[in-house]
């Protein structure tokens, strides 16, 4: 596995692997799990070759978030990847990524707002502008992105739509189901801030959204089964709950019941760490 930090050194690299083949890219954050894995894994079953980022994005923390804190593993990652089979690790600092001057932001109206967009302003300007230029930078003929994150791909798979992207085009950003532990937590690298004490409770989380989905599925308005989750959580060892929404899962317009393409997303703080899920309604 090549492990690259320059565009100088990717352009080169990228470019020999596309002469050999299809190339896909595993956008990550690093602190890698079996999530971020299983992505990678389906990424090497549909191309030839398969490029992985590492890059913890300044430009979607907000104020008062967890960006010192988040946690680098570049070593630990980096064999994790080698033992997958991965043919390069792009793990640029940030001034590759944005150098001095830079002054370039992306918007995407619409599926940004609400949910996660509505508690962290900015937050998915920043996820738009810094992976269309990892698709820039990579040019790959497809991409792979966990669907923990329903918002985020919805805003990727929008921006790729709207600035007629082609390397890759929309119909090649691939959602992967949600990798979950034994008891049914969503996997997630900001899992590991989580005390044992917090952990276990953090497993009320899906079940009272499978729950829920039980009375939603049956039919009738949402206000009932979504206030008793909220109420669920707070008395869980949750101490906030950003939000409990029903939404339709493509537009992400709010529902106010199943109408047979509904998701349930939810947004809890334990600790000082946000955990954020989602369920179809089925």
């Amino acid at each position: 596995m090549d492990t690259i930090t320059t565009l100088a050194e990717l352009r080169s690299a990228t470019d020999t692997l596309r002469s050999e083949g299809t190339l896909a890219l595993v956008p990550t954050m690093g602190a890698l799990h079996e999530g971020h894995l299983t992505l990678v894994r389906a990424a090497k079953a549909a191309a030839d070759h398969v490029a992985v980022s590492i890059f913890v994005n300044p430009r979607q923390f907000g104020e008062g978030e967890d960006l010192d804190a988040y946690p680098r593993q570049l070593a630990r990652d980096s064999e994790l990847l080698e033992n997958e089979g991965v043919a390069l690790l792009w793990a640029p600092p940030p001034a590759e990524v944005y150098p001095p001057g830079y002054a370039t932001n992306i918007t995407v109206a619409g599926v940004s707002e609400g949910l996660c967009g509505g508690d962290r302003p900015g937050h998915f300007d920043g996820v738009a502008t810094v992976v269309c230029k990892l698709f820039n930078q990579v040019g790959p003929d497809m991409a792979f992105f966990g669907e923990k994150d329903w918002q985020q791909l919805a805003v990727i798979r929008r921006m790729a739509r709207d600035l007629d992207l082609v390397r890759p085009p929309v119909d090649a950003i691939h959602g992967i189901p949600i990798v979950r532990e034994s008891d049914g937590l969503a996997m997630s690298s900001r899992n590991a801030y989580l005390s044992a004490e917090q952990r276990e409770a953090a497993a009320a989380l899906p079940r009272a959204m499978r729950d829920a989905i039980a009375v939603l599925a049956e039919g009738g308005a949402a206000e009932r089964p979504l206030g008793n989750l909220r109420e669920v959580l707070n008395v869980s060892g949750f101490d906030s709950v950003d939000y409990v929404e029903l939404r339709d899962a493509d537009s992400l317009g709010p529902l106010d019941s199943d109408n047979g393409n509904a998701r349930l997303f939810v947004a809890a703080r334990i600790g000082g760490t946000r955990l954020i899920d989602n369920m179809a309604v089925e």
